[in-house]
């Protein structure tokens, strides 16, 4: 009966993993055949931003399959840690790769010019608001921490899947409401922004320090201490990364140079929702 048991939870887990990989090799795949086509036309792409999608997606595959995962379903240490990557960093490094950006430049002009008025849309503009995001993002975390929601993720396919494509989906929206690195039309001032962002963190850290006193049911005070603690520490790590892109942005917008910029950006923008 315990063999039995064994091989079911292997390949609950080894289903699992497959459910969320397969969407990661996708866009991967997607990113890279655009980077093919641009060089195929003869145009250029920053190796760079390859370089930090490339990372994302291996940070997000680390946090979801593998050793990591496995032992993230027994040590909320280890859970933590995949927090941290596929909900904090993988989507970071993803927004610096500017993938919406890449879809523009390879599309055909018309294409383009249905995209970007598709997403002007008031659903994404409802999303893409910093306080509508952080909501989204560390509110979350919220009702993950201090419900019922971490023990249910656990005994329950469809809501483990769930979870992480919306602790993912939740850090891309949020950090790509703070700092634009794709082209974007309804931008929010650089006060605004700073202001929610302050918040937002705030609340990640007040988090951390509650999971600290008030473990998740079902977690030993001792994983929850020092994964507490990860979620912290190594939080602040990737929230430092934030804050300073943001405040470069902040800077480089003030500059002499950065409102020709911006004009250029919007005019191009323009350009593209334009009827043929």
């Amino acid at each position: 009966m315990h063999s039995n048991n064994h091989v079911t939870h292997f390949l609950d887990d080894t289903f699992l993993q497959v459910v969320l990989l397969l969407p990661l090799m996708l866009v991967l795949f997607l990113y890279l055949l655009a980077v093919s086509l641009l060089k195929f036309r003869k145009k250029t792409w920053p190796l760079n931003r390859t370089f930090f999608f490339v990372l994302a997606i291996f940070c997000a595959v680390a946090a979801v399959s593998g050793p990591l995962a496995m032992r993230a379903h027994q040590d909320f240490t280890a859970h933590m840690l995949s927090h941290l990557l596929l909900g904090m960093l993988a989507p970071l490094l993803m927004v610096l790769a500017a993938p919406m950006t890449i879809i523009l430049r390879t599309l055909n002009v018309n294409a383009a010019r249905r995209l970007v008025t598709f997403l002007k849309k008031r659903y994404f503009l409802f999303l893409s608001d910093p306080v509508v995001a952080s909501l989204i993002n560390v509110g979350g975390l919220w009702v993950l921490y201090t419900s019922d929601l971490y023990m249910a993720m656990h005994k329950h396919t469809l809501v483990y899947v769930a979870v992480h494509l919306h602790v993912f989906l939740g850090g891309y929206v949020f950090t790509s409401a703070l700092v634009y690195i794709d082209p974007i039309s309804h931008r929010r001032s650089f006060i605004y922004r700073g202001i929610v962002m302050v918040a937002a963190l705030a609340g990640h850290g007040i988090l951390s320090k509650y999971i600290y006193a008030h473990p998740p049911a079902g977690v030993p005070a001792s994983q929850a201490e020092s994964g507490s603690l990860l979620m912290y520490y190594g939080g602040d790590v990737i929230e430092l990364i934030l804050v300073v892109i943001f405040c470069y942005q902040w800077y480089k917008e003030n500059s002499p140079i950065g409102k020709p910029l911006r004009a250029k950006t919007e005019a191009w923008l323009h350009l593209c929702v334009k009827k043929v």
